[in-house]
């Protein structure tokens, strides 16, 4: 059921940023258990991370800053909107 669950919300997830933020592909992981970075092991969540093409991920491990092209803040409201409208319409 949780793995069930886990896969709804990615899948979720990916629609509402592509619906926001059109990107051209995704990252998805976990860390699961201490040993893989997890910090409590009974603590399961899914990474999801929009890609576009050629953007820039080096940036964190070179430059150890990150490019981003609106304000945070802008992005969360986007997000957030987006969300409960899909959940509004029964999807």
């Amino acid at each position: 059921a949780e793995r069930s669950e886990t896969g709804e919300l990615t899948a979720r997830a990916m629609e509402v940023v592509r619906d926001v933020s059109a990107p051209h592909g995704f990252n998805l992981g976990m860390n699961q258990g201490a040993v893989a970075g997890a910090g409590i092991a009974a603590h399961l969540h899914q990474h999801v991370v929009p890609r576009w093409g050629g953007d820039s991920n080096f940036l964190p491990v070179v430059a150890r800053t990150k490019a981003l092209p609106q304000v945070l803040d802008e992005t969360r409201q986007l997000l957030t909107a987006a969300w409960s409208a899909e959940a509004g319409s029964g999807a």
